[in-house]
């Protein structure tokens, strides 16, 4: 080949992502996505997350591919799963729930996109909302101030309450603000906190126990992880004490409890391709502030209510997003 028709095959070849970058012809983004939790129990969460990912003009099959490694409530498999993921390899792992505290502790070279209910800070993963540490940010749906909302919302349902059982897991990174918030707006409504750290099954055993023991009119449950595995149980016994549940994710209301009060999870999770987006495009995880959540959604139970004998206010029902009958 002679030495002006090879630069001249060198240049159009230098030039062509350029030129298919003019031309509308992304390349394609390949993204891990990690989970401790099983597949069917983010199905409508991983949904949001593409439609998500289809606003920003990300298609999979098309200019985006996703990786899923889900450890199926093995919390021991994450590293594992993400080793796996390195080795592919992938541009950004979105890390969820319990697995973004096994990711942080493993070094990763290559940007960390997370959701999850813990605050960020107590994790350790930032000095604040507006500096994360590291390779890592993303967005969290702990809003502690939501806790005595919801106490609001107990006493609404219930004008003589009185006395109210918090059902929290201790682990849970952040757990001390939900706290406070509760039993600040509590002494502020003159109600009795009763507070049952129950970090394991056994602590839950001895936490229903205790409430057998001493009935509380009402269960708060400081929702997590642990929470949503255990929900039922905790949903089950507060029934048969003819006690109301309250919580912040619409699972808890579609299981039972009376009302749930909280972040509009699926928004959370179509969040997750603007970081994604802004981090291909050359943003810096530690440049990018972590997200509360901005959007709100109330699930009444009414089924429940009629079986406690309890009245919803009209003023509820008419605000809910969704009514459970």
């Amino acid at each position: 080949m002679k030495r002006r028709d090879f630069l001249a095959s060198a240049i159009a070849v230098a030039a062509m992502p350029r030129t298919l970058a003019a031309q509308g012809v992304p390349r394609v983004a390949r993204i891990g996505w990690l989970s401790a939790q099983t597949e069917a129990s983010l199905t409508p969460y991983l949904a949001a997350m593409h439609a998500g990912f289809a606003d920003m003009g990300y298609i999979e099959g098309r200019n985006l591919v996703i990786e899923y490694r889900f450890a199926n409530d093995a919390v021991e498999r994450v590293p594992e799963l993400a080793a796996q993921l390195v080795k592919l390899p992938v541009d950004i792992i979105l890390a969820q729930g319990q697995a973004v505290s096994e990711i942080s502790r493993l070094d990763l070279r290559i940007p960390v996109v997370y959701i999850f209910s813990a605050d960020p800070v107590s994790a350790g993963l930032a000095d604040s909302l507006a500096r994360p540490r590291g390779n890592m940010t993303g967005l969290t749906f702990m809003a502690a101030e939501l806790n005595g909302k919801r106490l609001e919302i107990l006493r609404d349902i219930i004008p003589d309450l009185r006395r109210v059982a918090i059902v929290a897991n201790s682990e849970h990174r952040g757990v001390h603000l939900e706290r406070a918030n509760s039993e600040e707006v509590g002494r502020r409504l003159g109600l009795t906190i009763r507070y049952y750290p129950t970090p394991s099954r056994d602590k839950l055993d001895d936490a229903l126990a205790a409430m057998a023991a001493e009935p509380p009119q009402a269960i708060s449950v400081f929702s997590d992880g642990f929470a949503v595995q255990n929900r039922q149980r905790i949903i089950d016994f507060a029934t048969s004490q003819r006690a109301p549940v309250i919580a912040a994710w619409p699972v808890f209301a579609r299981s039972g409890a009376i009302c749930s009060y909280g972040p509009r999870l699926s928004e959370s999770y179509r969040r997750l391709a603007d970081y994604v987006d802004r981090i291909l495009k050359g943003a810096k995880p530690a440049d990018l502030p972590i997200e509360q959540p901005t959007k709100f959604e109330t699930v009444v139970n009414q089924r429940m209510a009629k079986t406690l004998g309890l009245t919803i206010p009209p003023s509820l029902l008419v605000s809910a997003d969704e009514v459970i009958d």
